[in-house]
């Protein structure tokens, strides 16, 4: 039985993908805390700390598999403590006493916090490489839209003529910088702990540092300067980077939920014979794909405040904090894949109605070019004149419908300084597009290779 979205088999790959679930599973969760332990284990008996044999053994012993979740789960409830059952598991299944050796100079906070980090790094793998999937497919958007013009569009009406390879082109630099933040994020979160009882390694006496030093790089991890059992920071950075990172593919995501609208039609997200839109309605063509994706980003944003909060533990260890991330890192990262997944998929099969771009060019009548031939006029009369005079004309036929064109060759100070074929040239959406493809061809050159 499941309770929640992400275990739920009906929903689960709408809020997570196979992979990120199998990195935070019971069984993965329990293997990195065995990993931790047997990677102790190996660095102790290395510098005579504990026996080699009872090192070989812990190691030889230290699969999943050879746990009963059943009974450890029922040990933690009675316990209320994660490790111990795990530790006395253990003992059980190593021969002779070398189970006595496991977990020497450790604390629970410094077994459960490295393999979450080593849970999260897994997880931030899979996430950036569906992450480049889908700057790789705008990348090429932009590319291939290079010049094909369409209405710009700025407090939700239309502004200015753009091309779609511009607007693809701002979605490649904004996931480009975001890649950036992962990156830069890693050397920060991806942080092993062991620090014993309160952060001093006082157990290993003069020893310890060597051990921390020598495990971390064991794990593949950094090594931290100074624990961070109530320094959460890392964590509450995780959450922070990945709720930008999934608002971007949001904020993609509903631009393309929106330009997908009937009226509008300039873009559909991938549809197949068999994508039903409604249970009612037989023709609708809905876009769910890019829903998900809108709603993922909104879960993954409230995750942020989790992870500040978590920032105010309590002197040396704090547990309250611990069992907050216990439920929200797993559904950070497991949205998050999700969000990049889908994202990818949707960029990977978008229909771009060319056609129907073209066509609201001119829905407002030749409106959509009023800054270009007021920058014209400026030349003549002045910039504000110019606009005053403009804008009474755009007003009037916004009001009392016309066109553009009619209006302004009806007007006398206009009639003496522009002729008919200029305003033609001033009226063609493709002749003022600006740099677009310039951007277009300066982001491409700059991510391309990024996302080889």
């Amino acid at each position: 039985m499941s309770a929640y979205v992400i275990d739920s088999a009906l929903f689960r790959d709408q809020f997570s993908t196979a992979a990120t679930r199998s990195i935070f599973s019971d069984e993965q969760t329990v293997q990195k805390w065995l990993d931790v332990e047997a990677a102790l284990a190996r660095v102790q008996a290395g510098m005579g700390i504990i026996p080699q044999h009872a090192a070989d053994e812990i190691q030889a012993k230290a699969r999943v598999e050879l746990i009963d979740l059943a009974q450890l789960k029922q040990e933690m409830d009675r316990t209320s403590h994660p490790i111990v059952p795990l530790l006395r598991a253990m003992k059980k299944v190593c021969d002779g006493d070398t189970g006595e050796f496991i977990h020497w100079g450790a604390t629970t906070q410094d077994i459960v916090d490295t393999g979450t980090i080593l849970q999260v790094k897994e997880a931030l793998e899979q996430i950036e490489n569906n992450y480049r999937r889908a700057q790789a497919h705008v990348v090429a958007l932009a590319e291939r839209h290079r010049d094909q013009t369409m209405a710009g569009r700025s407090h939700g009406q239309q502004a200015l003529p753009i091309t779609f390879g511009f607007k693809a082109a701002v979605w490649a630099a904004e996931i480009g910088r975001n890649l950036e933040r992962l990156r830069q994020m890693k050397e920060r979160v991806l942080v092993g702990q062991f620090s014993g009882a309160v952060g001093t390694l006082a157990a290993l006496g003069d020893q310890g540092i060597a051990v921390q030093e020598a495990l971390f790089q064991e794990l593949g991890l950094a090594c931290p300067e100074i624990c961070w059992h109530v320094a959460r920071d890392g964590i509450a950075e995780l959450a922070c980077v990945l709720a930008i990172c999934t608002s971007t593919a949001g904020k993609i995501a509903h631009e393309i939920y929106s330009l997908q609208k009937t009226e509008t039609a300039e873009l559909e997200e991938p549809f197949t014979l068999g994508k039903v839109g409604s249970s009612t309605m037989p023709h609708k063509r809905n876009p769910p794909a890019c829903e998900g994706i809108v709603a993922i980003s909104r879960v993954v944003r409230s995750t942020v405040a989790l992870g500040l909060e978590g920032m105010m533990a309590e002197h040396e260890r704090d547990k309250i904090v611990l069992q907050t991330e216990r439920e929200f890192v797993t559904r950070l990262c497991c949205m998050a894949d999700a969000a990049f997944a889908k994202l990818a998929y949707v960029t990977a099969g978008l229909t771009v109605r060319g056609n129907n771009m073209e066509r609201n060019l001119s829905v407002q009548k030749g409106l959509l070019l009023s800054e270009a031939v007021m920058m014209k006029l400026g030349d003549h009369l002045g910039r504000q004149e110019a606009h005053e005079l403009v804008y009474e004309i755009c007003m009037d036929v916004f009001e009392q419908g016309g066109t553009f064109k009619d209006g302004l060759l009806a007007n006398p100070t206009i009639a003496r300084h522009l002729k008919p074929e200029d305003i033609d040239r001033m009226l063609d959406p493709q002749a003022y597009t600006g740099a677009a493809g310039t951007f277009v061809d300066r982001v491409v050159a700059a991510h391309r290779g990024a996302t080889a």
